[in-house]
């Protein structure tokens, strides 16, 4: 996730990389080539990665109030790449970047508001960035606000407004959000029930290779839900999310070797299918493995 948002060292000389102007500018205290330095390590980009020295560059014109190199600060020290994970100073780095306007920034604050804690009042200040980020076009926050709205945390449960906001998010090819509207066609929550809607949401989330979009898109080539029934279709559907260890699509395919469905019948395949699904912490895969292993299949 890190890399996601990323699209002493000693002098000059002794650089890394084959760019030796920008360890000249950084050492003589360029901003914006001590970012960039921070970037590289991050990145690897014409050197070794190294979170350790990214974090020295970085600091620097953090300091300084860069914006960017602030988020990419809290971002090391949030998920510890360096070995030091610090909440507390990712925080503190976040909450720099933010106030800039970083939308980054704004939204994994958002979230520090919103899942490390649980009180209600952090929900009120979770949705303030989320806003924040939102209104300046991040799909993860837009996504994260139609969350809210169709959870009723820190708001009251509102589907129209949550449908707006994974909408908003949908259309920049944001997976998740595209699930979520898939969801609420199928479910008609904001929206009339809708299942060739569903069906094209689930799609579209699905060919971007998320796994609980596969799955729902599998269900409903199997129950011909929005599009003709097809097993086969369903089947493949399925194996893509099972592959992803999609604990209900594991279970999924394991019906289908069970009976044949788009498939031929094939115990030994459908028990693997159903022990995958068990040990992802599916009760009904248990279930399943264990009926068929005490039946001697």
């Amino acid at each position: 996730m890190l890399l996601f948002f990323f699209s002493s060292l000693g002098i000059a000389a002794d650089c890394e990389i084959a760019d030796k102007q920008i360890c000249e500018r950084a050492t003589q205290g360029d901003i914006s080539a001590q970012y960039r330095l921070g970037r590289m390590y991050i990145d690897g980009e014409g050197v070794r990665q190294d979170y350790a020295k990214a974090k020295t560059w970085l600091l620097k014109p953090a300091a300084q109030g860069n914006a960017d190199a602030q988020f990419a600060l809290g971002l090391i020290f949030y998920y510890g790449v360096d070995g030091l994970m610090d909440h507390e100073q990712a925080k503190v780095w976040f909450e720099k970047s933010a106030e800039q306007e970083n939308p980054g920034a704004q939204y994994i604050l958002g979230l520090m508001y919103f899942y490390d804690n649980e009180k209600d009042a952090n929900y009120a200040k979770a949705k303030k960035w989320f806003e924040k980020s939102a209104n300046q076009g991040f799909s993860a926050a837009q996504h994260q606000l139609g969350i809210m709205y169709a959870e009723g945390k820190g708001v009251g449960q509102d589907y129209k407004k949550a449908k707006e906001w994974h909408e908003k998010a949908a259309i920049q090819e944001n997976a998740d959000a595209q699930l979520s509207l898939g969801w609420m066609y199928a479910a008609g929550k904001g929206v009339r029930q809708d299942n060739k809607q569903a069906k094209e949401w689930f799609e579209k989330s699905a060919v971007h290779g998320n796994a609980n979009a596969q799955f729902r898109l599998g269900l409903m080539y199997a129950a011909g839900k929005g599009v003709r029934q097809d097993n086969k279709q369903a089947k493949e559907w399925f194996e893509k999310a099972a592959i992803q260890e999609n604990a209900d699509a594991q279970l999924s395919l394991g019906w289908m070797y069970a009976a044949g469905k788009g498939v031929r019948q094939d115990n030994k395949q459908a028990k693997e299918w159903f022990g995958k699904s068990c040990d992802n912490g599916n009760q009904d895969g248990c279930d399943r493995y264990r009926d068929l292993n005490e039946r001697g299949l």
